[in-house]
């Protein structure tokens, strides 16, 4: 038991059976925070009661703005599960309170993570996905659990801080340099030109670092050098010294003058090419000499400053390729489970051996193991990825050395006594080791320039611990960084396929319907099956799935894993059975490890917010498969295509529905250049014009028109006979207009209703009440809000209508049940759910007993009793999860817990994904059943 979990269990063991909510929530915060979780000082790090001012003035327990957490701490004997009397009459979770709270605050001062603590239970929610079921920790297992708090307190260090904003700075630097050049070139700088500036650019930043580094020898030879020089010359002087850094001393000039004799020999092929140099002014000379000289390079990140570099000369070309800069804890996101989890459990084991000789001879097989890998990325963009996967094995590396070198006692006795050894001897793990594809040219540049930094700044630190300087130039040619199209390229060309073989990245983000036609033709080139026939409906995959079956003919036979960045709608949706089924089936590929859908930022001065997964996967079933929600992972026995711990589940497209319940449709489709569908401003004005026309207008909606209760109105002249519509004037001209619309319009199908132009394109309006669903609806609203209209009410095609439900489906429908299934299998629009016909068509409806049924009908009239108590507030107001009223809340309780128990759910289950897992059993069984039956 290591120092941590004594902490743990000690805590856990004092405040057992105890603890009073006004009396002492600061104490047992302040102790947690310093004796279990290592704040030194957690009154620098707290806030407690914050106000918050809602209708009334109330009082947050405690904050932690750092880490953007709220505390909502409750008396030992409230459970977290059960609604508490506000001072303002309602009845709220504390999980409930807390939100409100958070929605009263400033943007900028609302949590990432809510903690629900009644002294013997921590509920941890991440507000990124607020629909998923909070991480619990009892005290009971605190010393098992305790890390799961950890984030609360998990502030990144001073040098990571202070390494990113240099790396901002050097990236805004960049820029202004970049555009200080730019008119050199003349008015219209050819795609020349913009190559050579760039080749430029990544040059000069290579020697500001170098000189910084103390890799040129000497302090400030480069400004020196570059001072000497008036505008007129300093182009010459620039170029005659790159030609220097590419020569051996035994090959240059013999009267070669001192001042370029100094300058050592860089190799690597970056000042290989001859390369232009436009006329320098004055004004360009200074910012060089001052802002560039005169910055500190030696500190920044290589990690994020390769992806700031690029973004900061082209971020239009970025955004068209679709890719999204990455920040360094989202990198670890996937290099951590995929290979530096592993490592440092190694090492960690090692460190764990008694023995002096079988500790250093473990830890020298670990080093030979981190050297032996090979780590590629085929997305590879500036680099961040394969940069901060060699600084993380280095860090490693340079732990094992310390060790190797110092032993437990530090005084040397076990240590390795290098004599004239090169560096070659000790450090093992090298740039030669990480392989890249990137389309763009000059990307590559600074990706190769990334980790060249990256390399230097390791040298520097490995230097401390021997206490030896290295030569760290010349340096090694990085050939391994290849550019080209990767999903047009052969993978094993770059890297031949072995077992030591990690594969991570990035790809593009660019959707089905947002692709252009060269990336729509890269795609269906790889969507291909095991026999090289194109995969149904591959077109309707993002671009991101190429990458993944390249990667699955690439690891094929092998003990390779791979972890990608993606776009969450591969795991949604119609795209599940399209992509996953395919890689299984043709591939056999496993799901090793998954992060759920999380909010993706990025480093670069222009951030992308996306919303992602990573997934890990393998061609062979991996031992320990985990899913990360919140940061936390739980070991579960299999990962689905739509990341949950549950079977394969392939929801197939079913024009009607799997169960005995009615059929679902879509609403009618008008397609009239909008000459049918009046505003309230038109509809009056018509009306005011020929009020007998009032027979032929009535109420219409669309989705968004559904949700804040504001119709419009449509002409509707369905069954409704010519001589009655040629009375009327102003309508004749709009049927007129439908008429030409559709005669011009592009598709034969709308040519041919032309002929029909009293009426909509297509019609399927109820002759009955039926119930409405809108087709999109906002990701923050935990149910989707439908409701039953009138047969007069017209429904547009953003509508889906059931016309034959009952209050019995209009219960199960607005259970939770059914919107966790939906939230699992929807496609969505952005981050919005977008339902579709095809979600109710396979969801698995319970068979309930008649007294089931009947309970069910009446929590479902209780929704629309809850409903009736507001006439003025829309679905939209209602549903929105800050201000629901409190009848309608427990009405939706009333009715979920019903419908759980129709399910024989209730009690057994509590989480959604669980919820989930069980309604895809049922959905196999009945497809099973189907199929039986089909026989």
């Amino acid at each position: 038991m290591n120092k941590e979990q004594k902490a743990a269990q000690a805590f856990a063991r004092k405040w057992a059976g105890r603890g009073e909510e006004k009396q002492e929530s600061q104490i047992f915060w302040m102790e947690l925070l310093q004796k279990v979780l290592g704040v030194e000082h957690p009154t620098d790090l707290v806030k407690f009661e914050e106000r918050v001012r809602l209708s009334h003035t109330s009082f947050i327990d405690i904050m932690i703005p750092s880490t953007h957490t709220m505390i909502e701490q409750k008396s030992y004997k409230k459970e977290l599960d059960e609604p508490i009397k506000q001072s303002d009459g309602t009845l709220l979770k504390p999980f409930e309170q807390a939100k409100r709270y958070s929605a009263a605050l400033p943007y900028s001062e609302r949590p990432r993570w809510i903690v629900i603590c009644n002294f013997r239970q921590f509920d941890l929610y991440d507000m990124e996905r607020p629909n998923d079921a909070p991480t619990r920790v009892e005290l009971a297992d605190f010393q098992k659990d305790y890390a799961c708090l950890k984030v609360i307190v998990d502030r990144q260090s001073t040098r990571i801080q202070k390494e990113m904003d240099l790396s901002r700075e050097a990236g805004t630097l960049v820029g202004k340099i970049y555009d200080a050049l730019l008119p050199a070139y003349g008015p219209e700088p050819t795609a020349q030109d913009y190559q050579d500036l760039n080749k430029l650019i990544v040059r000069l930043v290579f020697c500001f670092y170098a000189e910084d580094a103390d890799l040129f020898g000497k302090k400030d030879m480069f400004h020196d050098y570059l001072a000497s020089f008036m505008p007129e010359h300093f182009r010459t002087g620039l170029m005659e010294l790159f030609k220097v850094l590419d020569q051996k001393p035994e090959e240059r000039d013999r009267f070669l003058e001192d001042r370029l004799k100094a300058f050592p020999y860089v190799n690597g092929s970056l000042f290989t090419e001859t390369i232009p140099v436009p006329p320098i002014n004055e004004a360009t000379r200074r910012l060089i000499l001052e802002d560039g000289c005169g910055f500190d390079w030696s500190q920044i990140s290589p990690t994020i400053f390769g992806a700031i570099f690029e973004s900061s000369l082209n971020p239009e070309t970025r955004r068209r390729g679709g890719m999204h800069y990455t920040s360094i804890e989202n990198i670890h996101k996937v290099i951590d489970p995929l290979f530096l989890d592993d490592y440092k459990a190694q090492y960690e084991a090692a460190m764990q051996e008694t023995n002096d000789k079988k500790r250093i001879q473990k830890l020298k097989e670990l080093q030979d193991a981190l050297a032996s890998g090979k780590y590629f990325d085929p997305a590879c963009g500036s680099g961040n990825f394969l940069t901060e996967s060699y600084l993380s094995l280095r860090r490693l590396e340079n732990d094992i050395l310390r060790e190797v070198l110092m032993g437990k006692s530090g005084t040397g006795v076990l240590g390795m006594d290098f004599g004239e050894s090169t560096e070659s001897d000790y450090i093992k793990v090298s740039i030669q080791q990480f392989y890249g594809i990137e389309i763009n040219d000059f990307a590559v540049a600074v990706c190769k320039t990334a980790l060249w930094i990256a390399e230097a700044q390791m040298f520097q630190e490995t230097e401390e611990i021997i206490h030896k300087d290295m030569d760290f130039l010349p340096l090694h040619t990085n050939s391994n960084i290849h550019e080209g199209n990767a999903l047009r390229m052969d993978w094993k060309e770059v890297v031949v396929p072995a077992d030591n073989v990690k594969i991570m990245g990035n790809p593009p983000f660019v959707g089905a319907r947002m692709q252009n036609d060269v990336q729509k033709k890269d795609l269906l080139s790889v969507c291909i099956d095991s026999d090289g026939e194109p995969v149904k409906r591959g077109k309707f995959l993002d671009y991101v799935s190429g990458w993944y079956f390249k990667a699955a003919r690439y690891i094929a036979g092998t003990k390779i894993t791979a972890a990608f960045v993606s776009t969450n709608s591969i795991c949604q949706g119609e795209q599940v059975p399209i992509l996953w089924e395919n890689l299984q089936k043709n591939y056999h590929i496993h799901i090793c490890f998954c992060y759920r859908t999380f909010v993706w930022d990025s480093e670069a001065q222009e951030k992308a917010h996306v919303h992602c997964v990573i997934i890990g996967f393998s061609a062979f079933d991996y031992p320990k498969k985990k899913i990360y929600a919140s940061d936390i992972a739980q070991e579960v026995s299999y990962i689905n295509g739509f990341l949950l711990n549950a079977p394969d589940c392939y929801i197939q497209r079913l024009s009607s529905p799997l169960c005995d319940v009615p059929r679902m449709s879509n609403g009618n489709r008008a397609y009239d250049g909008n000459h049918l569908i009046l505003t309230p401003e038109e509809k009056d004005n018509l009306l005011k014009k020929d009020p007998s026309a009032q027979n032929f207008i009535k109420p219409y909606f669309m989705g968004r028109d559904l949700l804040q209760n504001k119709p419009r109105y449509v002409i509707w002249l369905y069954h409704q006979a010519p001589a009655e519509i040629r009375k009327h004037p102003l309508i004749m001209e709009r049927v007129k207009a439908v008429r030409e619309m559709r005669l011009n319009a592009k598709g034969a199908s709308t040519q041919k209703a032309a002929a029909t132009p009293t009426l909509f394109q297509t019609i399927c309006q109820p002759t009955r009440p039926y119930l409405a669903f809108p087709r999109v609806s906002s990701q923050n609203r935990r149910y989707i809000p439908i409701t039953f209209l009138d047969e007069d009410t017209i429904c547009g095609d953003k509508l889906i209508i059931v016309p034959e439900a009952t209050l019995y489906h209009f219960g199960i429908l607005m259970s939770n049940v059914h919107n966790a299934w939906m939230r699992v299998v929807t496609g969505r629009l952005k981050s919005d759910y977008e339902y579709s016909t095809n979600i109710y068509n396979n969801f698995p409806w319970p068979r309930p007993t008649p007294a089931q049924q009947a309970k069910i009908e009446q929590t479902a009239q209780g929704i629309l009793d809850a409903r009736a108590l507001y006439p003025d507030s829309s679905l939209a107001d209602l549903y929105d999860e800050v201000l629901m009223p409190k009848e309608l809340r427990d009405a939706h309780r009333k009715n979920d817990r019903a419908v759980m128990e129709a399910y024989g759910f209730w009690g057994r289950l509590n989480t959604e994904s669980d919820c989930v897992a069980e309604l895809m059993k049922m959905y196999q069984s009945l497809v099973e059943e189907s199929e039986k039956q089909k026989r």
